[in-house]
């Protein structure tokens, strides 16, 4: 089940500037009130981590939305992937650090009473819609927090992603976060 109306006051969890700026766009001319929040402990390094915090922040700056960052924890999300970090994309380390990451989002939500969350962390075509989803699923369930699940890849959303990332001139990573997709890649690149 999922909350299918759109909230007047919504808080939406970030992973980064190019997965959020279409559904942020389409947001504020929706005329809901949104505030982003930015909580990765997964990105890895912190420069990285903080290269991607700075350009989510230029982009609320520049449509006018709102922005709340929680404490970057590497250590937290280690401990949350612990014992999976052979696993593939899209498998079981990624719906833990989904529920982590949409968990506090949740609670979050609750403390400043927003009416529901949502997340774009399923913008990204590296990432499986349905696997956020179910992770937010299990959050609302524990924090009594509604989700608003949007496929924010539809409805002209990714074209105009496209277009904002190329006219915002948008900082674009080449891998999802996590030490574990950096090195990933990097053992392909070399492949």
């Amino acid at each position: 089940t999922v909350y299918m109306q759109t909230p007047a006051k919504l808080l939406v969890l970030s992973c980064c500037a190019p997965c959020s700026c279409a559904a942020l766009k389409k947001l504020s001319q929706d005329g809901v009130d949104v505030t982003v929040l930015f909580y990765n402990p997964n990105i890895y390094p912190a420069a990285e981590y903080e290269k991607r915090r700075d350009e989510q922040k230029r982009l609320c700056e520049r449509l006018g939305v709102k922005f709340a960052e929680l404490p970057y924890e590497p250590d937290v999300w280690d401990a949350c992937v612990k014992g999976l970090e052979n696993e593939p994309e899209r498998g079981k380390r990624c719906s833990a650090c989904f529920y982590l990451r949409l968990k506090k989002a949740a609670e979050y939500a609750r403390q400043h009473k927003f009416d529901a969350f949502a997340s774009v962390l399923g913008v990204s075509p590296y990432k499986d819609l349905k696997q956020v989803n179910e992770a937010a699923r299990r959050a609302w369930m524990v924090t009594g927090k509604p989700y608003v699940a949007v496929n924010w890849r539809k409805g002209g959303l990714e074209e105009l992603r496209r277009a904002l990332i190329k006219e915002l001139n948008l900082y674009q990573q080449e891998y999802c976060g996590c030490k574990y997709s950096i090195w990933k890649k990097n053992d392909e690149k070399m492949a």
